[in-house]
């Protein structure tokens, strides 16, 4: 028996110089793989809308001295709050129309701006937007918060604020910080970090030549390999991507809606519902059954409008506050089809 003594030693240096090789390997052959697919942008379809003859044009200075595209719809009939919408990747600012008209109506006026590198909007020299929120785009709603409070008819009481997608996410973040924003809707939203972790598990799963190993790693792995891999991509395109999942519990107590498509093959459902989790009350969460990326207001019709006025005539109007948090979850899952 007393060879064993003799044996462990080395077969314990075997074993962690197998681990090491494995972890080199994965660091050299799979991270370059997770940024270049980190860095290609989805094939979808991206809505455009027209000019609206009664909006007013508007441009607007960021803190870094580019001028952003923007319009400030004005409600029909007498104001009753002012909403910042957050506009989806690549499209332009009149794409608002189909997803504000209705709130319009109802009293409220909308100003839509389109971040850096999209529709009319310069960006800076040597910065490509992509489909990722990075500190820019937080930069820029930051610039359109700082517009707003300068109007002539600025609300004194604060906006409401309704995003999509990556718009979403960049005025969540601006937001987190700004008490002028009293309640927040969003669509579609979803996190860098948050995104990235759950397909890097499932990339090197499927292109590891060991999954069964791959598949073993402990989720503090996971998050290590996002992190370098992160920092290779900051270095690589100038910038910084902030964690959504930190900035979303300093917006409590202002009361969050967030709306997610059921059949979502992007950002799936069980990552906003993980994105949820780390927001305070009081918060409220609708799955669409059925609904794909951005399409759930296509998908639940009527009741999609009814939720989103119904929360903004809540939160926003006549100065209503935001109701206090009581630290308890508040989740309302709901199936709805057309």
């Amino acid at each position: 028996m007393h060879w064993l003594w003799f044996a462990l030693p080395g077969v314990f240096l075997l074993f962690s110089a197998y681990l090491l090789w494995w972890h080199i390997h994965i660091f050299r052959t799979y991270l370059p793989f997770v940024g270049r697919i980190f860095q290609e942008q989805p094939l979808f379809i991206v809505p455009f809308g027209k000019p609206i003859p009664d909006a007013e044009e508007i441009k607007f200075p960021t803190t870094d001295n580019l001028t952003l595209q923007g319009c400030y719809i004005r409600a029909r009939g007498e104001r009753k709050g002012v909403i910042l919408f957050g506009l989806e990747f690549r499209t332009n600012r009149w794409s608002c129309q189909s997803y504000c008209d209705f709130l319009r109506e109802a009293g409220y006026d909308v100003f839509s701006f389109e971040m850096r590198g999209q529709g009319d909007s310069p960006s800076h020299e040597g910065y490509e937007p992509l489909q990722w929120v990075t500190e820019f785009e937080v930069r820029d709603f930051e610039s359109a918060l700082a517009y707003l409070k300068g109007r002539g008819d600025a609300d004194p009481n604060g906006v409401g604020f309704f995003g999509l997608s990556k718009g979403a996410g960049a005025g969540m973040i601006a937001a987190s910080a700004d008490p002028y924003v009293r309640c927040l809707v969003t669509d579609g939203m979803f996190g860098t970090y948050s995104t990235m972790l759950p397909y890097m598990r499932k990339w090197i799963v499927i292109y590891s030549k060991n999954p069964r190993l791959a598949a073993m790693l402990p989720t503090w792995y996971y998050h290590h390999a996002a992190n370098v891999a992160l920092r290779g991509i900051c270095a690589e395109r100038g910038c910084r991507f902030p964690r959504l999942s930190k900035a979303l519990p300093r917006v409590a107590p202002r009361p969050i809606l967030m709306i997610h498509g059921g059949a979502d093959n992007y950002i799936k459902p069980e990552m906003a519902k993980k994105l949820f989790e780390t927001a305070g009350a009081p918060k409220d969460l609708w799955i669409v059954e059925g609904a794909k990326h951005n399409q759930a207001i296509n998908q639940a019709a009527g009741e999609y409008q009814r939720r989103v006025l119904g929360f903004f005539e809540k939160h926003l109007t006549h100065g209503n506050g935001a109701e206090s948090g009581n630290g308890v979850l508040v989740s309302r899952e709901s199936s709805n089809k057309a």
